[in-house]
């Protein structure tokens, strides 16, 4: 469940379902809402082991942690027993009261958006373009399915040819085939910069992850990640220490939900 948990908290974190900025507030573990929306309809995984870490979190100190601290821990625990980095969180957040299937419609990275939008709503949250580079090393972990980087049945033409051969045999242009799975990366449950290296080789599996590759600077970022994995690893831990202090709840603000999935 390593890909699934960091993916939740990426989408967490990436919407704002209210003014004042609120992203990181446990808004897309509430039913309805952001669950229902194509970034994550039949694709966001992670629920029950929120919820049973939540359940446990109550009966031993009632109404102290939010389901937002829990998201935002566990996907750093995901990274971490996958051999990926440790970085150190602050507590404290409390829990969004709303939530909203147009706002992550809108404000959530699609796979097929160009480099520059995706680098203009991370600008939006406040993470620059080291950030688009280094948190979407995060493809390190998990698979997609078909229908989101072979939808349209037009390949894209900057991969390699023999990885391009392979993604067609998992991929037939058929209705049916949008669901089968197909790896991120070479190690996909393992947290490692294989990602990095598949884009360098031409061989990235979305197309706005092959996308970093077009562009000089975040070519350049690229590459470096391919060579040094543990400088992937510092950054991506600062990287998400940005992320999962955007627009957070404190104070007497938002609540604890007792149940993640409902408002108390």
């Amino acid at each position: 469940m390593a890909a699934s948990l960091l993916r939740l908290h990426f989408h967490d974190c990436f919407v704002n379902v209210c003014m004042p900025l609120h992203c990181c507030d446990g808004s897309v573990l509430l039913d309805g809402g952001e669950k229902n929306a194509l970034p994550n309809l039949n694709s966001a995984r992670g629920f029950e082991v929120i919820d049973s870490i939540k359940s446990n979190l109550e009966k031993a100190c009632p109404g102290v942690v939010s389901c937002t601290d829990v998201l935002t821990l566990a996907a750093r625990e995901a990274v971490y027993l996958t051999g990926g980095p440790y970085w150190s969180l602050a507590f404290g957040r409390r829990d969004g009261l709303t939530t909203s299937e147009t706002a992550a419609n809108e404000q959530l990275p699609g796979p097929f958006e160009p480099l520059e939008n995706i680098t203009q709503k991370f600008a939006a949250k406040g993470l620059d373009t080291k950030d688009v580079v280094v948190l979407s090393g995060g493809h390190t972990l998990g698979f997609a399915q078909c229908g989101v980087f072979a939808g349209s049945g037009r390949p894209d033409p900057s991969l390699d040819a023999s990885f391009l051969q392979t993604l067609q045999s998992t991929c037939p242009n058929r209705n049916e085939s949008n669901s089968n799975l197909a790896p991120l990366d070479a190690s996909s449950s393992k947290f490692d910069n294989v990602y990095y290296k598949l884009l360098v080789n031409s061989s990235g599996l979305l197309r706005s992850d092959q996308a970093l590759m077009s562009d000089n600077v975040t070519g350049s970022m690229v590459v470096g990640y391919s060579k040094f994995p543990f400088l992937f690893y510092k950054d991506f831990g600062a990287s998400m220490v940005k992320m999962a202090g955007i627009g957070v709840i404190t104070g007497s603000n938002g609540e604890v939900r007792k149940n993640c999935r409902v408002v108390n």
